[in-house]
């Protein structure tokens, strides 16, 4: 596969970020330049109020922020301060801790937080909270076993980590050298933050772009192009310390009858992300409404006339409806539940393979996407982890 992220000014004040895999527009985010994330970001929180009930506490870091943090997810917190001695176990109002936020603000619902923090690298991720090594689902079974025997030796683990996909890719110098750099990070990280004032943040988050290229795949990106100067230095200083061989990916366009977003059509493919309407090559459409609780999607058969008989012309559809989707759900950052009506099916084995091909399209996508079921009423199900806003959200807080 052919990646290419291109990173460049859309509007004034506005930052772009796309991915086109083999020319066609997967992923697109749109980042305000003069307001930055706090995803990702790891602060000395105070806990405000514990809420049994539900099984939660509200944390308070920065600027009054309360963060959402389910207690079911406290399980080896670092405690800069406890509240009282003799409560280590239980968090109590007033405790201080390290948390990172794990999911944006979206409307009404306060950012979420997590005790179990994790360090992003090309290749591993560094965890607290659970000292074991887990794999990534998309790594292939053989590719597991040797990356296991990598793993050993390492020798015995401060930490938990979890090996990207990317891993298959690097020989085990790397993976030792990326591990020895998260550690060191993380004990640095550490012994910081007990001088750090509550509130205070003791870890910013790399910006978004930047993210997003430590997590395409290593062999199939080919290029990274941006027409911004000072991008490009930020971009180049990044990846000489992140990821050095990737360095030669890295290009500044610099072409000025034809700007960078137009040569890619980002306009374009903004709009039509944004739209509720999406044609298919055959004619027929899919119609996406997000809704306050979940999104739906129709299928709709629309101008499509081929096909020798009706279960036959139906099946073309639906396959190729579940490919489409598969990349709007990527491309418009769609998550919670999704249900997706497709045209009705008599037959159980085409049913059959229309979950197994959504299933496998789905592995594509770098959030953790579920297939559910197909409901009696012929739905199918999908979950999708949230983890940062949709497009839709990230055009409006841009303006657009």
């Amino acid at each position: 596969m052919n990646n290419i992220r291109v990173i460049t000014c859309l509007r004034e004040h506005v930052l772009a970020d796309a991915l086109y895999c083999d020319g066609c527009l997967t992923e697109l985010s749109l980042l305000p330049d003069q307001k930055t994330s706090i995803l990702g970001n790891i602060y000395v929180g105070k806990v405000k109020n514990v809420v049994k009930n539900i099984q939660a506490a509200f944390v308070e870091i920065e600027n009054g922020i309360l963060c959402y943090l389910p207690l079911d997810d406290v399980r080896s917190p670092i405690r800069i301060r406890p509240a009282r001695t003799g409560q280590r176990q239980r968090l109590t109002e007033g405790d201080e801790l390290l948390i990172q936020v794990s999911r944006e603000a979206v409307k009404t619902k306060a950012p979420s937080a997590t005790t179990n923090l994790s360090l992003t690298g090309k290749y591993l991720i560094l965890t607290t909270g659970n000292p074991t090594v887990g794999y990534s689902s998309r790594l292939k079974e053989q590719q597991k076993e040797q990356l296991k025997t990598y793993m050993q030796n390492l020798g015995p683990l401060e930490t938990g980590l979890i090996v990207r996909t990317n891993a298959a890719l690097a020989a085990p110098e790397e993976l030792t050298q990326e591990y020895e750099r998260l550690l060191a990070q993380y004990h640095f990280l550490t012994e910081q933050a007990i001088h750090r004032a509550v509130h205070s943040c003791v870890l910013k988050s790399r910006p978004a772009y930047l993210t997003s290229i430590l997590g395409t795949s290593g062999e199939s990106l080919t290029e990274i192009l941006t027409d911004n100067r000072a991008l490009y230095g930020q971009i180049r200083d990044f990846l000489k310390e992140e990821i050095p061989k990737d360095t030669e990916k890295l290009r500044l366009y610099e072409d000025d009858l034809l700007p960078l977003k137009a040569l890619y059509s980002l306009e374009k493919g903004l709009s039509e992300a944004l739209g509720t309407r999406v044609w298919l090559k055959s004619g027929a459409y899919l119609v996406i409404e997000p809704t306050e609780a979940l999104t739906v999607i129709d299928v709709n058969t629309g101008k499509y006339t081929r096909g020798k008989n009706k279960q036959e012309t139906i099946r073309k559809i639906n396959q190729e409806a579940a490919r489409e989707i598969a990349r709007q759900i990527r491309l418009r950052n769609l998550s919670g539940m999704i249900v997706i009506d497709f045209v009705d099916m008599d037959a159980e084995e085409d049913i059959k393979q229309l979950m197994e091909l959504m299933q496998k399209l789905l592995k594509n996508d770098p959030q953790k996407s579920t297939v559910i079921d197909m409901t009696g009423l012929g739905l199918m199900e999908i979950t999708r982890k949230k983890q940062k806003k949709t497009l839709a959200e990230q055009a409006k807080e841009c303006g657009i």
